[in-house]
């Protein structure tokens, strides 16, 4: 597999993460029931498989921490009144920033911005750039 193929499925990979999250948290729905509907729609090796387990697992395991550091971040939204597109997006973003070794900061930053402009609003890309931006200022977790 090329390195170009490589970024197109983990491209991939991350949108079915960010959908994921999107689902369970417009749908109220449960979070290991959303995860295997989802993966069993779409094909994926197992490494890209596996890096979506782990990051819907893991952003539903640290959901209150990461709320709280968007919060913290985006002094003047409340986490609930940002749209669900934004508030999804932020929440994979800083989890691979911050637990994620094997993405380099700067790809989560931008892979965010990516889904940002596929699935937000005009300002979205803005202020995902932005909000992420502060997190990688401040260290990430406050």
């Amino acid at each position: 597999m090329s390195w170009g193929e490589l970024l197109l499925s983990r491209r991939l990979a991350r949108q079915v993460a960010f959908q994921t999250l999107f689902q369970i948290d417009l749908g109220q729905c449960d979070g290991e029931e959303a995860l295997q509907q989802r993966l069993a729609e779409i094909e994926l090796d197992d490494a890209n498989a596996g890096y979506v387990e782990e990051v819907v697992r893991g952003v539903c395991r640290y959901l209150n921490a990461l709320d709280a550091q968007i919060s913290e971040v985006a002094k003047d939204w409340k986490v609930h009144r940002l749209g669900a597109v934004d508030r999804n997006i932020l929440r994979l973003a800083i989890y691979e920033i911050v637990f994620r070794d094997d993405v380099p900061v700067p790809v989560s930053v931008n892979e965010a911005v990516e889904l940002a402009k596929l699935f937000g609003d005009e300002d979205s890309p803005r202020f995902i750039n932005g909000v992420l931006g502060t997190v990688v200022r401040t260290g990430g977790f406050a």
